[in-house]
């Protein structure tokens, strides 16, 4: 027998199949400069073995003439000069395997250099880990030719690689059209199925018309299934347009981790903004969570989505995002005089709008600045006045509970007042997605966007375990709080801790009620507004009218005054919320199958593969300046790969004898090709944008008057922004 190496043809020459003799063929073809075919293969007529194979060179024989009358438009440059190098191979019945039995070595054309010999299409082949590595840059957003660059640095030049820039591209184009083999609803489904495959956590669920084509579908992977059961009591949700091909409403669940960062709970991808729609999301929501609501949510103003949660999340508090509120204030209070400019002279308008900025104020105080319910209704009233058309806040008014601070003084919300983090998400989403992807190609970018996420939570799990926080005040219950807490939570509790410090109390009438006002820590001494504080010692428990503890699961620094009062050095465990904590993932957590839910099933291959990947290049760098210790660890790979590969076909065996008489892959993969999207009526792009209210508002005005300055010294058309910013989310 043969071994491949850098040997000339011979008759003689014996090989284990034809295939190891094609690979012979073509090793030489590169050791010498030419590019090689398979000219012909004769089978047996008795059993259908292969018995003999020409291999030549490519410029073997002529170019077949044109059969058409016409001139191409561009001539294709000659290859062919009839040279008649070959080698012909018989198989041997009795040794049972091939012997060449015919050898011409003598070329008519010029041979390549051997700077040139990679780019013989017979050398450039994309090997699996090669694939695997373009893949993988593709999916990450770097583009073809700044991949390449890279992988040539990496193997020491472009003769190394393999492959030039264009099979990259093939390949990428190859790949694309493979995950639409099944169209895109097919294909979809393959993804999900190849994703539970990986990890039997993993979940979609769909919900179909009724000519049983997709309409909604919704999913949820380990990862997000332990992320709700240990951060899911405060939830966001909003959709966004433009991610897809399908121009499907794109929505997701997120909401604060431990480290108060973001956090996916799950995602879909709807067909429209009904209230049934809506309704079976939420309801698939729940049922992927094993049934566990959040005790609040925030959603924009959609009324459908509204009744939807409603309906579904009975039990939990239903807050309105704060920052379309006041978008929508811009919009509606700013064009309230809008209507009687014409009967006005222009100095008149101009004091209008210096007025204007004076209302969202007013709206703006309204929303974040009482917690009496008789002053906020004073107030709101006294804003009635300023309009003339007050259509808008008679329907804002009506809700007022899911927006009003005075109202919300015991919804436990993390300090979130809107739906941000899901803005925030759905913008970085789609700077890095066109509106052009499929689903495929969108769910492949959505994965990475997670990942990035994923990524943050680790690194500020790795500086929380290596970073030693700073106290500032040596105190036990300072110390056991920097233990306890992370990082950021302990930050804020310190916070609160040192206005406990500049706090002043006083006993008033009963049992362990008190009157803390705490003073300011910058600028002039002011006292803030006084709280009443109940205090039991022996319980070990405090109960403040701000409310704080309730809405944001800190405790507050009127709190921390009364137990030093009481003697109370240390923190109660019962104020110490779970979910901020270091140890806040855990325990244990199961699916809705009763399966114990692990978030990454191949952690350990994945760690293997670093090591031994880490070793092979270490091994291969050192060893490449010496022939000597190349032949070495070449022939130690020689002898271990067959070994190794004799291994895998072993343990692939019994899989592939399941598959041959699995009589269900011919039901599933003519399932996934009759499988469809709903269509969706996608809005042309060549046509003209529409105008906003933005746009309307602002015609007809010189640009001078849009940005009046006000007498508090801003401009009219930016100071809806001020305001929103001067209120913290968090009280």
């Amino acid at each position: 027998m043969v071994s491949i190496g850098k040997k000339i043809p011979k008759v003689g020459m014996r090989f284990r199949d034809s295939d190891q003799a094609w690979e012979f063929w073509v090793e030489y073809g590169g050791h010498i400069g030419f590019d090689v075919r398979k000219r012909n293969t004769i089978k047996s007529r008795c059993d259908g073995t292969i018995t003999s194979r020409r291999f030549v060179c490519s410029n073997e024989g002529h170019r077949r003439k044109s059969q058409t009358d016409h001139e191409p438009k561009r001539i294709r440059a000659e290859t062919r000069t009839n040279c008649k190098v070959r080698m012909i191979v018989s198989y041997d019945r009795v040794a049972k395997n091939f012997e060449v039995t015919e050898v011409d070595l003598e070329h008519n054309h010029l041979l390549q250099l051997s700077q040139t010999r990679h780019l013989l299409a017979s050398q450039r082949k994309i090997s699996e880990l090669q694939a695997f590595e373009i893949e993988t840059a593709d999916d990450s957003g770097i583009m073809p030719k700044s991949a390449h660059e890279f992988a040539c640095r990496l193997v020491g030049g472009q003769f190394n690689l393999g492959y030039t820039c264009r099979d990259q591209k093939n390949h990428l184009r190859s790949k694309r059209q493979r995950e639409l083999a099944y169209g895109q609803a097919g294909s979809m489904l393959k993804f999900f199925r190849d994703k539970i495959a990986e990890n039997p956590s993993f979940q979609y669920h769909l919900q179909l018309d009724c000519e049983e084509h997709i309409a909604n579908i919704f999913w949820v992977d380990a990862k997000m299934l332990l992320d709700y059961a240990h951060f899911g009591d405060v939830v966001t949700f909003d959709t966004t347009f433009g991610t897809n091909k399908e121009y499907r409403p794109f929505g997701i669940f997120l909401g604060l981790n431990q480290f108060r960062e973001t956090t996916i709970f799950g995602a879909a991808l709807m067909f429209d903004e009904t209230c049934d729609s809506f309704i079976w999301l939420f309801e698939t929501f729940l049922a992927a969570h094993n049934g566990r609501k959040p005790r609040t949510i925030y959603t924009d103003q959609d009324t459908a989505m509204g009744k939807a949660i409603d309906e579904v999340f009975k039990e939990s508090y239903h807050g309105l995002c704060t920052f379309h509120i006041m978008q929508n204030a811009v919009k509606h209070l700013t064009s309230a005089k809008g209507d009687d400019k014409d009967e006005v002279e222009e100095g008149a308008e101009v004091e209008d709008e210096e007025k204007e900025p004076h209302i969202l104020t007013d709206f703006g105080v309204c929303m974040y600045g009482y917690e009496d319910k008789a002053a906020f209704e004073e107030a709101f009233d006294n804003m009635r006045l300023k309009v003339h058309k007050q259509t808008w806040l008679d329907s804002i008014y009506k809700v007022k509970e899911k927006w009003a601070e005075c109202y919300m003084r015991d919804v436990f919300s993390l300090g979130v007042r809107s739906t941000q983090l899901s803005e925030s998400f759905n913008n970085a989403l789609k700077n890095h997605l066109k509106s052009d992807f499929h689903i495929i190609r969108f769910l492949m970018h959505f994965e990475r966007m997670v990942e990035v996420k994923r990524t943050k939570e680790l690194e500020s799990e790795f500086n929380a375990r290596k970073k030693i926080p700073r106290i500032k005040m040596s105190t036990p219950m300072l110390v056991e709080a920097s233990k306890v807490y992370t990082p950021i939570i302990f930050e804020s509790f310190q916070g609160e801790y040192e206005r406990s410090m500049a706090a002043c109390c006083r006993v008033l009438d009963g049992n362990n009620r008190f009157a803390v006002a705490i003073a300011s820590l910058h600028g002039d001494l002011q006292f803030e507004e006084e709280r009443i504080v109940i205090g039991d010692p022996l319980t070990k428990t405090v109960s403040c009218s701000c409310g704080m503890f309730n809405r944001t699961g800190i405790l507050c620094g009127h709190g921390l005054k009364v137990f030093d009062l009481m003697n109370i050095k240390t923190l109660p465990t019962h104020y110490v919320l779970k979910r901020w904590t270091r140890e806040a993932r855990n325990g244990s957590i199961q699916d809705r199958e009763g399966r114990n839910v692990i978030e990454n099933p191949k952690l350990e291959a994945q760690l293997r593969y670093k090591d031994l990947s880490h070793k092979f290049h270490n091994m291969a760098h050192r060893a490449a300046n010496s022939p000597q210790f190349c032949l070495l660890l070449e022939s130690a790979l020689d002898s271990v790969a067959p070994r190794i590969e004799d291994l895998l076909n072993a343990m692939d065996e019994p899989y592939k004898d399941k598959e041959n008489v699995d009589p269900n892959m011919q039901q599933i993969d003519e399932l996934l090709r009759s499988a469809r999207l709903k269509k969706k009526e996608v809005p042309s792009t060549k046509l003209r944008r529409k105008k906003t209210w933005l746009d309307k508002l602002l015609k007809g005005r010189k640009p001078c008057k849009a940005t009046v300055p006000t007498k508090k010294g801003t401009n009219v058309c930016c100071n809806w922004y001020m305001i929103y910013s001067n209120y913290s989310f968090v009280n």
